[in-house]
């Protein structure tokens, strides 16, 4: 009776500890699960308020350079956060996107925090080289995009087949305005099908599309 009593004694008390155990164990669950949560609330602010700052960065750069190519005095053109009508606009062609000022620059954060700026940072050149009139400003820039972008192991190598690599080394030889096409529109591509997909679903391309509540009091006004 005595080891009856002993284990069922045993039992009760084990089965108290794994109940006990168990609460614990939920509690500890719920914490966490809740913890997760907060962290990710944490990380999508901390995500917007990055793209904020870089896009404010690019911006600010854009407007200083365009202040430093213009001769007339004056104060030099801000651009502002678009609204959420021309922000819209963006989605209906890459190009619309491309074109707007702002819209480039967001585009161009975006691929930063994806570590593939470079795609846009050389469809950018290659525009700048076809606007270029100097045959010798031609060559130099036609020299500098392949040892920035094209080149083996470049510091910003873009994602372009063997065959058009050779091809744009021996068309810089005798640089024309057409150098660089071919791989211009790979890359154009590339960021059309991919990376412009993904940044039109990006939650802060999302918060630019959304409009503000009108308040009441605004109404009244």
């Amino acid at each position: 009776r005595c080891s009856v009593g002993w284990v069922r004694s045993g039992m009760q008390s084990a089965l108290f500890l794994a109940v006990r155990h168990g609460g614990r164990m939920e509690r500890g669950s719920r914490r966490r699960s809740d913890t997760e949560e907060a962290d990710k609330g944490r990380m999508k602010r901390t995500i917007i308020k990055d793209w904020k700052t870089r896009l404010s960065y690019f911006l600010q750069n854009s407007s200083n350079s365009n202040k430093r190519k213009s001769k007339k005095a004056g104060k030099h053109r801000n651009y502002f956060r678009p609204s959420p009508e021309e922000a819209q606009l963006w989605s209906e062609a890459f190009d619309e996107l491309l074109a707007n000022k702002y819209g480039l620059a967001a585009f161009r954060a975006f691929l930063k925090s994806e570590f593939c700026e470079e795609n846009i940072e050389f469809w950018l050149a290659c525009e700048d080289f076809k606007k270029t009139k100097s045959p010798q400003k031609l060559t130099s820039k036609a020299k500098k995009i392949y040892n920035d972008f094209i080149e083996k192991e470049a510091p910003k190598e873009i994602n372009i087949d063997f065959q058009t690599k050779n091809m744009i080394a021996q068309n810089i030889q005798e640089a024309t305005h057409t150098c660089f096409s071919a791989a211009q529109k790979r890359v154009y591509s590339l960021m059309e099908n991919n990376s412009y997909p993904r940044f039109l679903e990006s939650e802060f391309y999302q918060e630019l599309c959304k409009k503000t509540p009108v308040t009441r009091a605004a109404q009244g006004t």
